[in-house]
């Protein structure tokens, strides 16, 4: 089963996919004029205006429901995964990708935002809706939402309970049965709330999480401040093939780098365009850049707080393809890449502080993470369901994702991040073909955007004027009820 299993992720993430990733990334760059860099400020200014409605959430909401998918266990075990086997250099990749990326977050999350609908009163979207409007592809879309409630309902949770499971019992000796327990009660409360309770829960929890991880991270590197240099100049050099030790293992360490990028940030996945629906904007343009904002969060503040954690204190092995050992901490030596190597960096620092902090740490990532996924399960079973047939859906979709939540905590978890990477990579080659080929609407929005700023105006967006069709939301100019902000 294993090999079997290995075999699928070999086919999905070959290197084929490494470069498609890259290709996809730095073309929406070039066509948007890198949009990442000419609009940083309009980014964060647009994640807190606007508000909430009986519809929709606002952009930040938005912003954090997207952000509790991306912030997971990736950030922490991924991470140290990329650093184990790719080496330093993997950072780097890992960078990359998300500066790049944050453009393909861009298009998928303006496309999501052109052909969203209303649908039981609230704001519905994704790559299913905009693969049928905007391409016309049935097939295709209820291909993409197939394996979308697949991979987030089945797949997927079971990586987030079992790394939160793990955390608390080798932490503090908590029954993985009780974790368990626990996991479903707290999720199973959220989740029967709808979209405004997960996207209340995920704009308070997710802005504390990220925030007491990153500070810890500084204090890390302000114990170790003298080695700022070497750890860059070891990072670049192993990036690029240039450093003796790790220089053996360039393919390894683009090819990790680039992987657990996409794993922890998302770009292109799809899966931040669901998130990217449910704002309630005057225009698409806005919350894509705000999407765009939410994978240098993930990627540029997060992953590197767990590098620079496990870099500045050399809390880490890296093994080669052939399973040779290329460098080596007797710190945490035999110690499986993953949560363990934060824990042993934070311990060198902190004593008797590294186990507990990682496993709270692990909770919040990961619980959050699970509240996201039952998010973008229910926006496809609304796509592929409507009526008395979407309830019932959702009903059995809340029983199987809370039943995948405690199999995953009480179980071994050898094969779930194998598993969970095929369930990413068919998402991922699905979204990113879409994509390519529906991306004129969403650099024209950007164009319209740029056009009515520079005009001193608010960006309204207006379908009709934009000759695009199937966007029936938008065909009318927006108007924004101020009297039912934050109606419930």
């Amino acid at each position: 089963m294993s090999e079997f299993v290995g075999s699928i992720v070999d086919v999905l993430w070959s290197p084929v996919m490494i470069y498609f990733c890259l290709g996809v990334g730095l073309l929406f760059s070039i066509l948007t004029k890198f949009v990442q860099v000419r609009f940083l400020k309009d980014m964060v200014k647009l994640m807190f205006e606007g508000g909430s409605s009986k519809e929709g959430v606002s952009s930040f909401q938005a912003l954090a429901l997207s952000l509790s998918g991306r912030v997971g266990t990736g950030n922490i075990a991924g991470t140290a995964t990329a650093i184990g086997f790719g080496g330093p250099g993997a950072v780097f990749w890992m960078w990359a990708i998300a500066f790049i990326g944050s453009a393909s977050a861009f298009v998928e999350s303006t496309l999501a935002q052109i052909y969203k609908e209303k649908r039981d009163g609230e704001y519905r979207g994704g790559p299913a809706y905009y693969i049928e409007k905007g391409i016309g592809w049935k097939w295709y879309a209820v291909l993409f939402s197939i394996a979308t409630l697949i991979a987030m309902s089945i797949l997927m949770p079971g990586i987030q309970s079992n790394s939160i499971a793990l955390g608390l019992e080798n932490a503090f000796g908590l029954s993985t049965t009780v974790t368990g327990i626990g996991l479903v009660v707290l999720l199973g409360v959220i989740i029967l709330g709808g979209v405004k309770r997960i996207a209340g829960v995920a704009s308070y929890v997710v802005p504390f999480m990220a925030i007491g991880y990153i500070l810890l991270s500084l204090v890390i590197v302000g114990v170790n401040i003298t080695q700022v240099p070497d750890v860059f100049s070891l990072i670049f050099s192993s990036a690029f093939g240039a450093n003796s030790v790790f220089g053996g293992i360039l393919g390894s360490a683009i090819s990790w780098g680039v992987k657990r990028g996409i794993y922890s940030n998302e770009a292109g996945q799809g899966t931040g365009a669901h998130a990217a629906a449910a704002a309630e904007v005057s225009h698409p343009a806005k919350q894509g850049l705000v999407q765009a904002a939410s994978v240098y969060i993930d990627t540029l503040l997060v992953c590197t707080a767990t590098a620079f954690m496990i870099l500045f204190t050399g809390s880490y092995n890296t093994v080669g393809p052939d399973d040779t050992v290329i460098a080596s901490n007797a710190s945490v030596e035999g110690v499986e890449a993953g949560p363990a190597y934060t824990q042993a960096a934070i311990e060198q620092v902190i004593p008797g502080f590294g186990a507990g902090f990682v496993a709270i740490a692990l909770f919040f990532f990961a619980f959050t993470t699970i509240m996201a996924y039952y998010y973008m399960a229910e926006t496809n079973i609304a796509y592929l369901m409507k009526g008395r047939s979407a309830k019932v859906g959702m009903v059995i979709l809340k029983v199987v994702i809370l039943a995948a939540t405690f199999y995953g905590a009480v179980k071994e978890a050898t094969l779930a991040w194998a598993m969970g990477d095929i369930g990413l990579g068919i998402m991922v080659w699905l979204n990113l073909i879409a994509i390519l080929i529906l991306a004129k609407p969403a650099l024209a929005a950007l164009k319209d955007y740029e056009q009515q700023k520079k005009q001193g105006l608010d960006p309204v967006y207006n379908s009709k004027k934009m000759g695009v069709k199937n966007a029936e939301f938008w065909e009318g100019d927006y108007k924004y009820d101020k009297n039912k902000e934050n109606a419930s």
